[in-house]
């Protein structure tokens, strides 16, 4: 299938969760965390002082392990991510996580980073509650519980609400609604958008600034911006060179990439036995077939790929569909894990990480028994650890 211009995001609530104010710069619903009225609207709503309220831009989950080994961050509160799996140059984050003095992990499934966790909190997952996602076409979609939770697990604004009652301000919600209604309140593209239109309608899309908008199938109506001109502007992002390239020492370029079957960091889909039965540990990296006989390497040998930041062992997986002198890798294998590869070097605005590329190496491993050996062994030691930690 060909999408064209509305590719396939991540997940279901990717959208919702920027709709809802989880960047570093903006509250719910869009607005300026550098906005002393917007500041004071949201302290009055919520019951605090103002000048308790940030007035700074908030920390990317990137530049964590920079500020906590400068010793700027103390602890960290991590929902539903795995930065020890997901993010660049795992040395780095893990370091930076060593350096912390806290570290709290409220998730449906263990992971990496739940491992080293000082405090573990079991969430329910997206089938076990009900709630509101939105779309990437800025659809809001009311979603019902589909299963009864088993085991001490709680939703996340239940978890949320408990702790922020235990260190004196007091949260006292009942349901989804009373919560989705205060956040309307507070955020004027959303307004119009009650539980009761989402049930009759299905899908409303923002902005909907009344209680009688049917919402706004698509944005810039007769192709009118909001900009001086009423056009929209284009512009062109000058080139920069790779921080790092290829030579004699490391020869191949790494990009990472995506495949079908898994998705993030695997700690739902690698949850799952018919995916797992699509691919599993310890990955793959794509190789260009000249290379591989250079190289000495056959097709689903097992090899290692080493840069300068670390060693993985994974498959080779020989495909014409590669560029000669270039090698792809997915980032959520446990074993395989290609984020031990890739560098930290951050885009000055966006501060993501350059993981598209990088340089390294990959080696033949004479005795495939033992390699096999190794990485089943490296990967059932591993998942042994996950489930002793959520046996303590």
């Amino acid at each position: 299938a060909n999408v064209g211009v509305g590719p396939v995001r991540g997940q279901n609530n990717v959208q919702g969760a920027c709709d809802m104010g989880v960047l570093p710069n903006m509250f719910p619903g869009y607005q300026d965390v550098t906005d002393a009225s917007v500041r004071d609207k949201f302290a009055k709503a919520w019951g605090v002082n103002p000048a308790v309220m940030d007035d700074q831009v908030g920390t990317r989950i990137t530049e964590v392990p920079h500020k906590a080994l400068a010793g700027e961050i103390k602890a960290y509160y991590i929902m539903g991510e795995d930065p020890l799996q997901t993010e660049a140059d795992l040395g780095l984050v893990r370091k930076g996580i060593e350096a912390l003095d806290f570290v709290v992990v409220q998730d449906i499934f263990m992971t990496k980073t739940a491992e080293i966790a000082d405090v573990l909190l079991p969430a329910t997952s997206w089938g076990e509650h009900g709630g509101v996602f939105t779309c990437a076409d800025r659809g809001f979609q009311r979603f019902e519980q589909a299963i009864i939770a088993t085991g001490n697990v709680k939703r996340d604004w239940e978890i949320i609400s408990l702790l922020a009652s235990e260190m004196g301000y007091p949260m006292h919600y009942d349901n989804n609604q009373q919560i989705w209604d205060e956040m309307r309140e507070l955020c004027p593209l959303f307004y119009g958008v009650t539980y009761e239109k989402m049930g009759d309608m299905n899908h409303v899309q923002w902005p909907c600034p009344t209680l009688d908008h049917p919402g706004t199938p698509w944005l810039y109506k007769d192709n009118l911006f909001d900009t001086p001109t009423g056009k929209g502007q284009l512009f062109a992002a000058p080139w920069r060179a790779p921080a790092e390239t290829p030579d004699e020492a490391y020869p191949l370029v790494l990009c990472t990439v995506r495949e079908v079957g898994h998705y993030s960091c695997r700690s739902m889909t690698g949850n799952c036995a018919a995916l797992q039965s699509l691919a599993d540990e310890p990955g793959r990296v794509q190789i260009n077939r000249a290379d591989a006989q250079r190289l000495g390497i056959a097709d689903q040998q097992l090899v290692w790929v080493s840069s300068r930041r670390g060693k993985v062992i994974t498959r080779a997986d020989i495909s014409d569909r590669i560029n000669e002198g270039a090698v792809y890798m997915t980032y959520q294998w446990w074993v395989g894990a290609c984020n031990e590869l890739t560098q930290d070097n951050l885009d000055p605005i966006s501060k993501t990480p350059e993981t598209k590329y990088c340089a390294v190496k990959v080696e033949a491993i004479a005795d495939q028994r033992w390699a096999e050996q190794y990485a089943w062994t490296s990967y059932s030691e591993m998942k042994a650890r996950l489930k002793a930690a959520v046996n303590v």
